[in-house]
């Protein structure tokens, strides 16, 4: 008898802890921060947003520029304009950029043999500066003329608000009278982390293989050649130590005076892949590692409090156009399905039922918006794109998000000429 009393009151102090654990976690995920002046996160794959900290303000980038320039690199590989045993050869201006002090670089030596692939790999792993250049001046003939380039490839991606003054992300005082023209002493690359995070997901998703090169710890340069190089990858997320996190495997350092410690990262896990922005960590005075812990707070945060759920069914209506009319059909309307099931990454304290879903109709195959019988099941005449109604992050590029077919849910026969004559006369009294 005092149990069958008891049960209810236990039960009500379950459902209120329970309650106050999804209200502590929804809070977390709410009002997650770090420590940086911009931080910004993305679903690789799809382009969704998960985390955005003043993701949409141009700031120094300093060497994560060189992920636009490995773009470059890569994809005159594969139009096969070089190969990555092609020699490269040294010039004045890049042998000295390789020599100034307090730069990353590895030293090149005109007249020594130094294939795209070791430029590239000293590039990535140990941001070596004067690698860019060379590289660039492959590419392009000049700096200048492949800075041009790298403007046009950050056009075609839609992005209009980066400064883009040299191929490496240093600041113009190392560059002497190699500036480009019409820049300043003091000007550096700037991009806001949405970009940032934009090259990052093309990079990766049209060349996978330069993760082959972002992963490497460790690797002599030149071994051949009269003054190899140690290189050690800047990355200490690689590493075994306190800031190692499995699963990482790229993407770019950065750092200057005026863009501070920066890193664009990238994690696989559990069959997918994020990528993170940090711009400017600001604890980096205290700990020299400050990008790495930012950056492992925002992965976790990612991996922890998003989720891809099933939001929709194969076969469901959508909730704003159920139906459709019907020109000359022996039915009036034909209803209107989804074609496929919708996934969406859904973040801890969100609700996935709460939906808004927008269905696009196709009006070339519309008359007057009723589609001509005969109709035939599973006939495709529109698109329905579907997002959680409290999500206001959205996703990096336009064009992106969840969407599938709408088709028609079932045949509609074209009524014969009585039928029609008919549907003529009703509807003059209609």
């Amino acid at each position: 008898m005092n149990k069958k009393k008891r049960f209810p009151l236990v039960l009500v102090v379950l459902v209120i802890f329970f309650q106050s654990l999804i209200g502590i976690t929804a809070h977390a995920a709410d009002e997650f921060s770090v420590n940086a002046n911009a931080g910004y996160a993305i679903d690789a794959d799809s382009g969704k947003v998960f985390f955005n900290q003043d993701g949409d303000t141009p700031k120094g980038i300093a060497s994560i520029t060189k992920t636009i320039t490995a773009y470059l690199v890569l994809d005159a590989i594969k139009q096969q304009k070089i190969s990555w045993e092609q020699e490269v050869p040294i010039s004045e201006y890049a042998e000295k950029l390789s020599t100034v002090p307090d730069l990353s670089n590895v030293t090149l030596v005109r007249g020594q043999k130094y294939t795209v692939k070791d430029l590239f790999e000293a590039m990535i792993v140990q941001s070596a500066n004067a690698c860019a250049v060379a590289l660039a001046e492959l590419i392009a003939g000049s700096e200048h003329t492949f800075v041009n380039q790298m403007r046009e490839q950050l056009t075609k991606w839609d992005i209009k608000d980066a400064t883009i003054i040299n191929a490496s992300g240093l600041s113009n005082v190392y560059l002497g009278e190699h500036v480009y023209p019409g820049t300043q002493e003091n000007d550096e690359n700037l991009m806001s982390a949405r970009d940032v995070a934009i090259v990052a997901q093309h990079l990766i998703k049209d060349f996978p293989e330069v993760l082959e090169t972002s992963k490497i710890t460790e690797k002599t340069f030149a071994p051949n050649t009269s003054q190899p190089d140690e290189m050690k990858n800047w990355n200490v997320m690689l590493f075994d130590g306190p800031n190692y996190k499995e699963g990482v495997d790229g993407l770019k350092t950065g750092t200057t005076d005026l863009a501070g410690a920066c890193f664009v990262g990238t994690i696989q896990k559990d069959g997918r892949r994020v990528i993170t922005v940090i711009l400017n960590a600001l604890n980096q005075d205290n700990d020299e590692n400050a990008r790495f812990a930012e950056t492992n707070k925002l992965m976790d945060y990612c991996l922890n409090n998003w989720s891809q759920q099933d939001v929709t069914a194969a076969g469901q209506s959508p909730t704003d156009k159920k139906s459709l009319k019907v020109t000359e059909g022996k039915q009036k309307t034909v209803s209107l399905a989804m074609e496929k099931p919708v996934k969406l990454w859904v973040r801890s304290d969100m609700d996935p039922t709460n939906l808004t879903i927008k269905t696009t109709l196709d009006q070339s195959l519309l008359d007057n918006n009723a589609i001509i019988a005969p109709v035939h099941k599973n006939e495709k005449i529109g698109t329905v794109s579907v997002s959680l109604a409290q999500d206001t992050l959205g996703y990096v590029q336009k064009g992106e998000g969840a969407t599938t077919d709408l088709v028609t849910n079932n045949e509609v026969e074209k009524a014969n000429t009585f039928e029609l004559i008919w549907q003529k006369i009703t509807s003059l009294f209609a």
